[in-house]
Order: structure tokens, then C-alpha cells, then sequence
């Protein structure tokens, strides 16, 4: 049987082109040939790039930012992070990445979004196309933001993940691997700071953001005398997340559950000493610079 032959007609151009429009084409077309162009005659010295990788990740400004902590459900998921994977595409070469608003529909609340990873030399792309409500969720329920900047930073930090994913996916996985475990080390050694002196600012940094040293031990499972490098070095990580936003203090670090039977224990046992006569929660006395609350982040 004889079907009528079918034509694909090319998708319709827009009638007019702006002089702008046309220049910022030919510029992409001309910026995209030329990386191509430098990455071929100036490739990568994977040595040099190792090296520089182990240099950086001993430095505890890169190990601090290196790792996210976030609260999903009953549990807490981690990983490296946006700003490690940024440092490892410096130190590897010849890779573009970025994040792209391809649209925004304000009528129907959201943008449309693309997150890209391109390594130049080897031509290995990854790329992913998603779509960012303009919402915010918080306990209660997600808000609608209007504002226009509230829009531009929920874009950039949902679009932080997917480019952190899509670096990730080009970078040679033994490459990433180590990295981590350098600044797992960076972390775990604390800047050659003794493991007391590290113990006692932690205490008094979270100390500054709510938390108090019992929960902190609480969460650890023993007291703070032995605690170990990899105990502080986790603790720094979950600080950082904390002033970041990306969990809360009470999430971290849930506070003690009171029954009702302790309740009515507490009610009924005699006072012990007179009032004016117990000691204060957290009365130890600290140097005057190291008070909780005067600087320590």
C-alpha cells in the first residue's frame, strides 16, 4: 500500500531578528568554536591537576565549605558540595559550566531552567533541563514569593544542585573521590590545633547558634572528653550547614523529649535546697573573649 509522502517542515523562525540578537548569536557561535579551538592546542596536564587538587583540599577555607548536611524526613543526607565541585573544574581545565533562566512564566509561578557541564577537550557534556516553582517551603506550608529577588535566589540555589551534579558527572570519579577524602583529613586535623582546644570551640561556637553542650553529646552518644578528630570534624561540618540554611539547629540537634510521667515526677518531689540556692545552668566560668555570643561563628 502507497502512503502520500509526508515532509517535515522546519520549526517556523521568528519574522524579525534585532541587531542585538543577531550579534550575541554570532558571538556564542564564535565563543563556542573558540574554546574548542584553545582546549585542543592547550590540553590538560593531569598531573598538574592532581597536584593542584591536593593543594587545595588541604586548605581549611575549601574543607570548611567542602560538604552539605540537610534534613530529609527521619533522617539527614550529606554530601560534597557546590563550592568543591567549582574547585575541582578549576583545577581540572578546560571545563565550562553555568546555569541558565531559559524562561519565566510569572502567570503560572515558575522558571524553567537549565544546568550544564561541558568539558571542552573531551567534548563530554551534561546537562539537565528542569522546572523551579517560585515557591519556598517552611513549616506550615510552601510560600508564594513575588518578590523579584526571592525569585533570583531560589533559582540560584535550586540551580546550585543540578550544577554541582552535572560537574560531577563529567569530573573522573577517582578524582572526585579523593578530593573528599583530603578534605575529610583537612577537617579531621584541624589546622594542627590540639584535639581539646578543638573540642572547647566547637562547644562554644554552637554554644553561640542555641545549642548547648548536652545535646551536642546527646547527638555523639558520650560525653565531650571523648569525643575524636572525625566527631569535630563532623560537627563543623553540621555548623556550617547551619548558618547556611540548609538545616535547622533543632533539626541537627533535636532537643530532649519530656514525658508526662517525668512531668509529674518533677511536680511531686520535694524542692531539694531553697530557692537562690541551686547553681545556674552554664555558669562555668570562660575566659572573657571566648563567652558564648561574642564572635564565635
Amino acid at each position: 500500500m502507497n502512503y502520500p509522502e509526508q515532509r517535515m517542515s522546519p520549526a517556523a523562525a521568528p519574522a524579525r531578528i534585532g541587531q542585538g540578537t543577531a550579534v550575541e548569536q554570532s558571538r556564542a557561535v564564535a565563543e563556542v568554536q573558540a574554546a574548542i579551538v584553545v582546549a585542543q592546542q592547550c590540553p590538560r596536564d593531569i598531573n598538574a591537576a592532581i597536584a593542584e587538587m591536593r593543594q587545595s583540599c588541604t586548605q581549611p577555607f575549601l574543607a570548611e565549605r567542602a560538604f552539605f548536611r540537610y534534613s530529609r524526613g527521619s533522617g539527614t543526607i550529606t554530601g560534597a558540595s557546590v563550592h568543591l565541585a567549582r574547585e575541582l573544574a578549576r583545577c581540572w581545565g578546560n571545563i565550562q559550566y553555568g546555569l541558565v533562566e531559559m524562561r519565566r512564566d510569572d502567570e503560572f509561578g515558575q522558571s524553567e531552567m537549565q544546568a550544564f557541564a561541558w568539558d571542552v577537550e573531551k567534548n563530554s557534556r551534561n546537562s539537565s533541563t528542569f522546572i523551579v516553582p517560585h515557591k519556598r517551603d517552611q513549616k506550615g506550608g510552601p510560600k508564594q514569593l513575588t518578590d523579584m529577588r526571592d525569585i533570583y535566589e531560589n533559582n540560584a540555589n535550586n540551580g546550585a544542585r543540578r550544577v554541582r551534579e552535572a560537574i560531577f558527572a563529567i569530573l573522573p570519579p577517582w578524582f572526585v573521590e579523593e578530593a573528599k577524602q583530603l578534605c575529610n583529613k583537612t577537617l579531621q586535623d584541624g589546622g594542627g590545633k590540639p584535639l581539646p582546644q578543638r573540642i572547647a570551640d566547637a562547644i562554644r561556637a554552637f554554644e553561640g547558634v542555641g545549642v548547648t553542650q548536652d545535646r551536642i553529646e546527646t547527638k555523639l552518644g558520650r560525653p565531650s572528653g571523648k569525643w575524636t578528630e572525625h566527631d569535630v570534624a563532623q560537627l563543623l561540618v553540621a555548623f556550617q550547614s547551619i548558618n547556611r540554611g540548609e538545616v535547622t539547629a533543632d533539626e541537627e540537634f533535636p532537643l530532649p523529649r519530656v514525658t508526662a510521667d517525668e512531668i509529674a515526677k518533677q511536680a511531686a518531689a520535694p524542692a531539694s535546697a531553697p530557692a537562690g540556692e541551686q547553681g545556674e545552668p552554664g555558669s562555668t566560668e570562660w575566659p572573657e573573649a571566648a563567652q558564648p555570643g561574642s564572635g564565635a561563628r
